[in-house]
């Protein structure tokens, strides 16, 4: 790689880490290019080469991103719940109150709509993964409406009403996360 490869490889990384800071601090109207890239160290024109807008920007964020949230729930073995709570109090604690933000700015903005949709995708993919031995036999009515009820147990909006609104701990919101799992589990018949 060339010193200028490279450099612009370092130029984008700090672009993005800044833009992780903003997107999680604030909600999306109030971040703008300008405060990313004084954050970065670098014009809103270097923003704009990189990234081509503020949505194109995000986007790359989320992308680039993912990997660490995928490293922050890890392996999870199918059927061990407490690993399973583990692993998204490791998520919610690292990226929850931005992840709320973006729920709640999603109504104003289509590109939060679209990038939610792929999320919520994935976290019922992860339930269906990990809880997989304890859930009913595929394709039927009561098998989806587990999912359903341990997809609204273990929302980020569920974490956020524990620990944000509440007032609950670290450790008292994965106790109060894994009672509600584990209920749902055992009520499930299997």
């Amino acid at each position: 790689m060339t010193a200028r490869a490279a450099r612009a490889v370092r130029t984008r990384e700090r672009i993005l880490m800044a833009a992780a800071v903003r997107f999680a601090d604030a909600h999306y109207d109030d971040v703008t290019l300008a405060g990313i890239a004084e954050a970065a160290g670098v014009t809103v024109q270097t923003v704009f080469n990189h990234f081509g807008s503020k949505e194109g920007l995000l986007r790359a964020g989320i992308e680039h991103f993912a990997g660490a949230v995928a490293d922050l729930r890890g392996p999870v073995e199918p059927g061990d719940l407490d690993g399973a709570i583990d692993a998204l109090m490791r998520h919610y604690e690292a990226f929850g109150d931005g992840n709320w933000r973006a729920v709640a700015d999603a109504e104003r903005q289509p590109v939060l709509r679209e990038l939610l949709e792929s999320a919520r995708g994935e976290h019922r993919k992860w339930l269906e993964t990990v809880f997989a031995p304890q859930l009913p036999g595929p394709e039927t009515s009561a098998r989806t409406a587990l999912v359903d009820a341990l997809y609204a147990a273990t929302d980020v909006g569920t974490w956020k009403l524990l620990r944000r609104d509440l007032g609950r701990s670290e450790s008292e919101t994965r106790a109060l996360l894994r009672r509600l799992v584990g209920t749902l589990l055992e009520g499930s018949g299997r």
